[in-house]
């Protein structure tokens, strides 16, 4: 089983390829390839090798599938015996990814 562990957007992923994987927003247009090189960890059928903090000469290629937005969470603050209430809601920017090959 080929896999990888890649970090992005101060979060790590464990990849395969062909998968489909939704991170934080990249500044990038649908259609278009990334190119990771915070590989931190590549299992191949030779083995697994751990980074350093990084594998050198390591890097994941993914196509982008799709800019979108994550679900609503909402926010609701409360200051008891205040009479005081606030209600937000968010929404975070993703983008989708699908992983096209691992490089070793």
């Amino acid at each position: 089983m080929t896999f990888a562990v890649i970090r992005t957007g101060g979060k790590q992923y464990r990849v395969v390829p062909n998968g489909v994987l939704t991170v934080e927003k990249l500044e990038a247009e649908p259609g278009s390839t990334v190119t990771f090189h915070d590989v931190l960890a590549l299992s191949t059928e030779a083995g697994l090798v751990l980074g350093a903090p990084v594998v050198s000469g390591a890097s994941v290629t993914a196509t982008v599938l799709e800019q979108k937005r994550g679900a609503k969470v909402l926010v609701f603050k409360k200051r008891r015996r205040q009479n005081s209430r606030r209600k937000n809601g968010h929404r975070q920017h993703e983008t989708v990814l699908r992983i096209t090959t691992i490089a070793a």
